[in-house]
């Protein structure tokens, strides 16, 4: 099993969710590390409570970004990590660490890129009063939110649709595609066309 580390910045739900499968023994990887960016964030409560390490760090503390994420590689080549999973993580992954896991980090975004990239992908469908949103997981690169996309889920958004409703909506697509889908690229190498694009 595949030594993983998991990025995040804020409350951590899908965090959780992936502690719940490996727990559960439904996802064939060892979740080795947590990294946050945000000192005090739930996510690092979640990951005390499931006994998984943690690195914490502040960026306004380090020169740069090439500092900051040398550091983070210390950390992950000393838990053995081999591919890094981000989970709402609110930082661009820089030079450092995308030459050192090339083709081996993978992020979830709430919407159907390349429509609403960046920060709050559900208010920005909110304003522009989309039909449809969703989920789209995707391999990343130096840009924001342009990796190769991996698997998208399509979500209708109803006439009245609310920020909370939407959340709810988009959360339960995440918390059960994520672990799916990592299954699949941590075990098999790849995901079947037939995973590509499905509606809800």
């Amino acid at each position: 099993m595949k030594n993983i580390a998991v990025f995040a910045s804020g409350s951590g739900s899908n965090f959780q969710a992936i502690v719940d499968v490996v727990q559960a023994g439904e996802l064939d990887a060892n979740l080795s590390l947590l990294v946050c960016d945000r000192p005090g964030a739930i996510c690092l409560e979640r990951a005390e409570m499931a006994g998984i390490p943690s690195f914490v760090f502040k960026a306004k503390d380090y020169s740069s970004k090439e500092d900051y994420e040398n550091e983070i590689l210390a950390e992950l080549k000393k838990h053995q990590v081999e591919f890094i999973v981000l989970a709402g993580y609110m930082r661009l992954i820089g030079s450092t660490l995308l030459r050192e896991f090339e083709g081996r980090i993978v992020n979830i975004h709430p919407s159907l890129l390349p429509d609403f990239p960046g920060k709050d992908a559900i208010g920005q469908a909110l304003v522009a009063r989309a039909k449809w949103s969703g989920v789209t997981i995707h391999f990343v690169d130096e840009g924001m939110d342009t990796g190769p996309i991996i698997v998208q889920e399509r979500v209708r958004l109803d006439k009245n649709e609310t920020r909370k409703s939407l959340q709810e909506k988009i959360h339960k697509i995440e918390h059960k595609l994520y672990p799916s889908i990592l299954q699949m690229l941590l075990t098999q190498g790849g995901v079947t066309n037939d995973k590509k694009t499905r509606a809800y």
